[in-house]
C-alpha cells in the first residue's frame, strides 16, 4: 500500500463527506424528496444494500459484523436487527453522529443485536476480529493496489466473508466522470477509481487467495448515475 497516497485520499474523502456533502448526504439517505439524478443514486444504493444484506445470514446471533464505511447506518441497523454485534465505522464524524441520532436510541432488538457507531479508519486493528465485513462503496475511491491491501488487512481479522463493492470500468461511467469534471472543484466528490474486473480479480486472488479466500457471488447495480458492483469473497 502506498501509505502516503492512501492517507491523502482518505483525508479527501473525510473532508468531502464531513463538510462539503454532509447535508446532501443526510437528505439522500432519508425519505425526503430529491432531484431526478439523486433519486437514481438513492435507488441504486438501496438495491446495493439489499443485495449485500441478502448475502449475509438471516440469523446473525452470535456473529460480529464490521460495517466499513457505514455512512448514515442503514445497513448496520438491518444487520443488528438480525442479531449481529455490529461495529459501524466511517471516516466522517458528521455522518456517524447522524447515524447515531437516527438509530442510537432504538430499543434493543428481540434477537439481541447491538450496534456501536464510531468514526475513524475502517482498517484500524483495534476494532478487533469479525465474522463478516461489509465495505459498501467505501473502497471505490482507491486504486487497485490500495484496494487489495485494504482487503488483505481486513481478511487477516475476518473469519467468514468480505463483501465489497467497486466501480466497474465502463464507457458510461467514464462519460459520467467527464461530466463531473465540469463542476466547480469545491462541488466535486472525490473521484471514483473505475477498475477492470479481471485485473481486480487477479490482484485479489494473489493478495488474499493464499490465505484461503475465494471469489463468491457478484452483482452489478446500475441505476442512472449510480453504478457499482458487489463482490463476495469467502474463506
Amino acid at each position: 500500500m502506498n501509505h502516503s497516497a492512501y492517507l491523502e485520499r482518505r483525508e479527501q474523502i473525510e473532508n468531502y463527506f464531513d463538510r462539503t456533502a454532509a447535508q446532501a448526504w443526510e437528505r439522500l439517505t432519508s425519505n425526503a424528496p430529491v432531484g431526478r439524478i439523486r433519486a437514481t443514486v438513492r435507488a441504486g444504493r438501496d438495491q446495493m444494500r439489499a443485495t449485500l444484506l441478502s448475502w449475509l445470514p438471516q440469523d446473525m446471533r452470535g456473529l460480529r459484523l464490521l460495517d466499513a464505511g457505514c455512512g448514515t447506518g442503514a445497513l448496520a441497523v438491518e444487520a443488528m436487527a438480525r442479531g449481529a454485534e455490529v461495529v459501524a465505522i466511517d471516516l466522517s464524524p458528521t455522518l456517524v453522529k447522524l447515524a447515531a441520532d437516527r438509530y442510537g436510541a432504538d430499543p434493543a432488538h428481540p434477537l439481541g443485536g447491538s450496534i456501536r457507531f464510531c468514526s475513524g479508519d475502517m482498517l484500524d486493528e483495534a476494532l478487533g476480529h469479525f465474522d463478516h465485513v461489509v465495505a459498501m462503496d467505501s473502497l471505490i475511491h482507491y486504486d487497485v493496489p490500495d484496494m487489495v491491501q485494504a482487503a488483505q488487512r481486513l481478511a487477516d481479522r475476518t473469519r467468514g466473508s468480505i463483501l465489497l463493492t467497486f466501480a466497474p470500468r465502463t464507457p458510461l461511467l467514464a462519460a459520467m466522470h467527464s461530466v463531473g469534471r465540469l463542476f466547480p472543484r469545491g462541488d466535486r466528490s472525490p473521484a471514483l477509481t473505475p477498475v477492470a474486473e479481471p485485473a481486480l480479480r487477479q490482484a485479489l486472488e494473489a493478495g488474499i487467495g493464499p490465505q484461503g479466500w475465494r471469489e463468491g457471488r457478484s452483482q452489478r447495480i446500475a441505476s442512472g448515475f449510480y453504478t457499482s458492483q458487489a463482490w463476495e469473497w469467502t474463506r
